[in-house]
């Protein structure tokens, strides 16, 4: 295992970024997904919106979710792997910028996405436990 092209799910699918927040929770749990790419018109990556974003800034707020558009929630640049980096810089990624999934892009194009599940299922099982602690920011047990 050296790449991230190795290990991604490559059926990944967006939520356009002119959909409705319910459009977007309807995708999630048809998909049995808690997050989705933000892909606008010219099918370039806008954004990530989770199943948290959704609670927290819609349901918590009492916004209504039909009003509102996928783009409202879409913030700032998106954190992003290179099909072809390595899983080493994959899991630098994910705890620098705290992340638990992330959308690979080739070029602009958007062709999967990778998660921390993806991840530990391919480290070997002693270095699963310090993924987890490193992406969640837990202090070490040594």
């Amino acid at each position: 295992m050296s790449s991230v092209r190795e290990i991604m799910t490559e059926d990944v699918t967006c939520v356009g970024e002119g959909e409705s927040i319910t459009d977007a929770a309807s995708k999630m749990r048809d998909l049995e997904v808690g997050a989705l790419p933000i892909c606008g018109d010219d099918d370039r990556l806008k954004g990530m919106i989770t199943d948290r974003d959704i609670a927290i800034q819609v349901v918590a707020e009492s916004k209504d979710p039909t009003g509102m558009r996928v783009a409202d929630l879409s913030q700032g640049e998106v954190v992003t792997i290179g099909a072809d980096d390595s899983i080493q810089e994959l899991i630098r990624t994910m705890r620098d910028h705290a992340v638990r999934r992330v959308p690979v892009i080739d070029g602009h194009r958007l062709i999967g996405i990778v998660s921390q599940a993806d991840v530990a299922r391919n480290l070997p099982e002693d270095q699963v436990g310090e993924l987890v602690r490193l992406i969640s920011g837990a202090p070490s047990n040594d």
